[in-house]
């Protein structure tokens, strides 16, 4: 507001026109200056001063806004901007319809915990006709690590939705209806998200998936290290890609090795550091996301998928209309299946843990601060 124009705010023109004269434009030119320096300025009397002053703080200024108004407005976004059903009940309420259009949803776990699975079948979900609950446009999917299964994708398809899949050339059209990329580096993936912002809206496409950065970016570390954050620009670029298209955007990571140092630095529910030291066994806390704090800072939604003692849970960790909840879940024909549609509160540290009993597939990254 301190750059719109004096000419825009109805001030009396025998003032307008002496500001205009003076070269004071903007609201931010004449707050600048103290009213004893535009009363020199303007060659005009104290009152016409402070009168037009006053004027132009008020227009200036944001106006109050009540809870009330700020929820209604929300409620109206929410209405524009959409959501994709997960077909997860549980999931689905609590993020007031699904994964949210115009911003990045994140799912981080180990390997072989799901992450795949679940985006095949949202992947499925976007390209269904509105009828069925789907979005009926296409999908992008960027498969970085060569996990994407054509077959599995219309298995899911079929035992999810098999009235619809037993129609007749009606599975070749929903698997025709998601475009999958297989980039080979970061910089042919770079190559790919300058050419998608057209597409996105050329192709009427409803959904962009990748899995993952985290391999891209440790692929480019074996090179040598870099000079600045790896994903500085994509970050930037895949935010403004979810708020231009307004669609949703999942993106998967991967999870590292946490060294003591960095428990003891960012565990502060703890009160010293031995006590940090220790709870982190506890909690299995030595995982932790692989693409750092600056990743975490841009996505909206963070989902955690984790093993433990043969069960698997999927975390909600980050959202910003809901309490952090975890829900039990597996792996199913149909997909991703919860085991509850309640998710059950979490709070402290525990929720941004990662446990991973029985896989040590996991990333190493040590030495390098993402």
């Amino acid at each position: 507001m301190a750059n719109k124009l004096l000419s825009e705010m109805g001030l009396p023109k025998s003032i307008a026109n002496v500001f205009t004269a003076r070269n004071l434009l903007t609201a931010r030119d004449v707050l600048s200056l103290t009213e004893f320096e535009l009363m020199e300025v303007l060659d005009v009397g104290l009152a016409e001063v402070k009168s037009a002053v006053a004027q132009v703080s008020e227009i200036a200024c944001p106006a109050y806004q009540t809870v009330s108004i700020l929820l209604e407005q929300q409620i109206k976004n929410e209405y524009y901007s959409g959501h994709l059903p997960t077909h997860l009940k549980g999931l689905d309420e609590v993020l007031c319809g699904g994964i949210p259009f115009g911003v990045l949803t994140e799912l981080v776990g180990p390997a072989g915990v799901g992450k795949t699975q679940f985006c095949m079948k949202l992947s499925l979900l976007a390209s269904l006709p509105a009828t069925f609950g789907g979005l009926d446009g296409r999908v992008i999917y960027i498969d970085v690590e060569s996990k994407f299964s054509s077959r599995r994708i219309i298995e899911i398809g079929v035992n999810s939705f098999p009235e619809l899949f037993r129609m007749e050339g009606m599975a070749q059209e929903m698997a025709g209806r998601i475009l999958v990329l297989q980039p080979a580096s970061l910089a042919e993936f770079t190559e790919s998200l300058q050419q998608l912002k057209v597409s996105l809206l050329q192709h009427e496409v409803k959904l962009l998936v990748i899995d993952s950065m985290t391999a891209l970016v440790s692929g480019e570390l074996e090179q040598g290290p870099p000079k600045q954050h790896p994903l500085g620009w994509h970050i930037s670029f895949i935010k403004s890609l979810a708020e231009f298209s307004r669609i949703p955007v999942v993106v998967t990571n991967q999870v590292r090795s946490q060294s003591r140092n960095e428990v003891s630095q960012y565990c502060f529910q703890a009160q010293s550091r031995d006590e940090t030291i220790e709870g982190s066994a506890t909690f299995d806390s030595h995982l932790v996301p692989a693409l750092g704090i600056h990743w975490a800072h841009a996505v909206t939604i963070r989902l955690v998928l984790e093993a433990n003692s043969g069960e698997r849970f999927m975390k909600l960790a980050k959202s910003p209309i809901s309490p952090p909840l975890v829900f039990p879940f597996n792996i199913t024909s149909c997909g991703i299946s919860l085991l509850s549609d309640t998710g059950v509160e979490m709070t402290g540290p525990q929720i941004n843990t990662i446990r991973n009993q029985g896989n040590s597939d996991i990333i190493n990254i040590h030495s390098t601060r993402f």
